[in-house]
């Protein structure tokens, strides 16, 4: 096991090519302030911190494939390796300045991931529409 957590949010990065830091960093401070975690009263009203949650971090390429062209998805929109695994990095880096635990996977290998999904909420979030 590389990486596990209690009672928080799984997040899946994908990295675009276009992408730059101040998109990982960014990502990195709204993902905790996202008020998506219920209250007493059951409303979605808390944000990772106050809900004592934790993150996951697992890099996720395949979040860029375009299967507009046919049957074999295309991953030309998402960034090379490297430039991927820095941006990769520095998101869990920037992730634990805002003072949550973060684990997180090995980059670019295949992973077994078991979510137990506890809610209905899934969002997908775009640095470039932030």
């Amino acid at each position: 096991m590389v990486g596990a957590i209690g009672s928080g949010l799984l997040v899946l990065l994908g990295v675009a090519s276009g992408d730059r830091e101040a998109d990982a960093r960014a990502l990195a401070r709204r993902i905790p302030a996202l008020r998506i975690f219920p209250d007493s009263n059951g409303k979605m009203n808390l944000d990772l911190v106050s809900a004592g949650g934790q993150l996951l971090v697992v890099s996720q390429f395949t979040l860029l494939a375009d299967t507009r062209g046919g049957r074999r998805p295309s991953f030309s929109a998402a960034a090379g390796a490297e430039q991927a695994r820095q941006l990769y990095e520095l998101f869990i880096s920037a992730s634990r300045q805002t003072g949550l635990e973060v684990a997180h996977g090995q980059f670019g290998a295949k992973m077994e991931v078991e979510l137990i999904n506890d809610g209905p909420v899934t969002l997908i979030l775009d640095s470039n529409e932030a």
